[in-house]
């Protein structure tokens, strides 16, 4: 950014406070060190000093001159006038919940009820024609996790944790698998080599993990969900095959894994597509004896696992019943709804 864009908008930031505020300036010879500092970014301007309530701005040819705030001391009643006292008690209440931007609303009530029901940006108001500073900014928080949540990778602590050994779909890197989902649903000629080895074959239950389109979604929900599940299965005295886990891959990836080990149920956690409510949502896909070419309605799903949605450990435990039905009706998908009724 170019320096001297960033001098002058400080400057006119600071000589708007000045303005704007009502209270007197502090002493001169007053003692307190300054709390903030900032470099001047320009060295061929001429010597200014610009005194305000908050600020002293010291332009010169020296680039070592500083812009200068003086630090307000929070039990100092004489520096803020009685209307800027409560600021630090507001910024703490509006952390704890959402502050509706609209000022005024028609039916406030009505308002509040909608806000209390969703996450979604609801009531959020705005600046003239644009989105207020705070709502924009926590848009392109969210944004970014979302971001961070596609491209990142799931530790390896923690798949040695889970004691799952790692292969890989027809991927080469992650601007090929958000290009080109077919490259995910196809298992690579070393994973098939390495799944046929160290997998037993038919089993009853075969597990797998993938990072899918959100790595934070593994790393936060699955360990819960994974131990959970095996506990349920465990209970009901089922076969489960060894589990392992999946780089890149997409949904379908288990009907490659239905082919090469013929399981009974193929359960596969997954990480969602990440929105800008949630970037760590984990979805469970489960499908009775998957092969080449089944159809998606064939597939059942339970997603929006997370801390925000399913508790992780319920949905490891529901999926163990969700398992144990699929096996009564040997059905999944719309099959399954139409055996049940």
């Amino acid at each position: 950014m170019n320096p001297e864009l960033i001098e002058k908008i400080t400057r006119s930031i600071v000589e708007k406070l000045e303005k704007q505020s009502s209270f007197e300036q502090s002493s001169p010879t007053d003692k307190r060190q300054s709390s903030v500092t900032f470099w001047a970014h320009t060295s061929n301007a001429n010597k200014k000093v610009v005194n305000g309530p908050l600020a002293k701005v010291v332009e010169g040819n020296s680039a070592k001159e500083l812009i200068k705030f003086p630090n307000i001391q929070e039990n100092d009643s004489t520096s803020l006038p009685e209307s800027k006292m409560p600021i630090q008690q507001e910024e703490k209440i509006e952390s704890k919940q959402q502050v509706p931007g609209i000022k005024n609303p028609v039916n406030q009530e009505e308002l509040d009820t909608l806000i209390q029901k969703t996450p979604a940006r609801i009531g959020i108001g705005r600046a003239g024609l644009r989105p207020r500073t705070e709502t924009w900014l926590k848009f392109r928080y969210d944004h970014a996790a979302a971001v961070d949540a596609v491209y990142g990778n799931v530790n390896d602590d923690l798949l040695k944790r889970l004691n799952l050994f790692k292969v890989n779909t027809q991927v080469t890197d992650k601007e090929v698998y958000i290009r080109r989902p077919d490259y995910g649903r196809k298992l690579s000629d070393e994973a098939k080599k390495c799944i046929q080895e160290r997998c037993t074959k038919s089993p009853t239950v075969q597990i797998i993990v993938s990072d899918g389109l959100s790595s934070k979604a593994i790393e936060e929900n699955v360990e819960d969900v994974y131990l959970s599940l095996q506990q349920s299965l465990k209970s009901a005295g089922l076969d489960v095959g060894v589990p392992f886990y999946i780089e890149k891959g997409r949904v379908a990836v288990m009907d490659d894994i239905g082919e090469l080990l013929t399981p009974k149920v193929v359960v596969l956690l997954i990480g969602e597509r990440p929105g800008l409510i949630s970037a760590e949502s984990l979805s469970a896909y489960l499908c009775y004896e998957p092969k080449k070419g089944m159809i998606e309605a064939e597939r059942m799903v339970v997603s929006n696992i997370h801390k925000g949605g399913i508790p992780p450990v319920e949905a490891g435990a529901y999926l163990g019943t969700l398992v144990q039905k699929i096996l009564k009706y040997e059905a999944s998908g719309v099959s399954l709804v139409q055996k049940e009724q």
